[in-house]
């Protein structure tokens, strides 16, 4: 099987857990936190769902500079928009390693701020150790955030103890 074939099958895999965990968001409470430093329910949902965009920020290019990077602290206002950014995102992400060939996958990739390098990998092992990894960090952030705020957990790799 060919690099990108694999990671494509992992991410789709996976994305399919990540939506059963964005449709218990619970969105009268977007603004809770378990602590004054954690992210608030919406954004870091939302966050979950944008997530894939790593792949556009990867394959095609060399680096990613973080001082020169723009990002949006989006927050979806409702289930429906939560799942669709995830679902355009998930998509956008599997139409571009479709079109990655082996070669391409193994160039290097370096994750800058400014003159520092804080990493510099294959774009394959950075797909799967920054991007996908960044993803399921967050996801069980999430079921953590899910149980603290009594709403059932679906089950990832079997039941929950809500699915029991």
């Amino acid at each position: 099987m060919s690099i990108n074939q694999s990671l494509i099958a992992e991410l789709k895999h996976e994305s399919a857990n990540t939506r059963k965990m964005l449709e218990r968001v619970p969105f009268d409470k977007t603004d809770w936190k378990p602590h004054e430093k954690s992210t608030a329910l919406g954004r870091l949902a939302t966050h979950i769902a944008e997530t894939p965009i790593w792949v556009n920020r990867i394959v095609p290019h060399d680096s990613f500079d973080f001082a020169t990077g723009s990002f949006t602290r989006h927050v979806a206002s409702d289930t429906k928009e939560l799942l669709q950014i995830h679902d355009d995102k998930l998509q956008q992400a599997v139409d571009l390693l479709e079109g990655a060939d082996d070669e391409t996958l193994n160039k290097s990739w370096q994750l800058r701020n400014g003159e520092h390098i804080v990493f510099e990998l294959p774009k394959k092992v950075v797909l799967r150790n920054f991007a996908f990894n960044h993803i399921y960090h967050h996801r069980g952030q999430l079921s953590v955030y899910l149980r603290l705020l009594d709403v059932p957990v679906p089950g990832m790799y079997g039941p929950s103890a809500d699915e029991r």
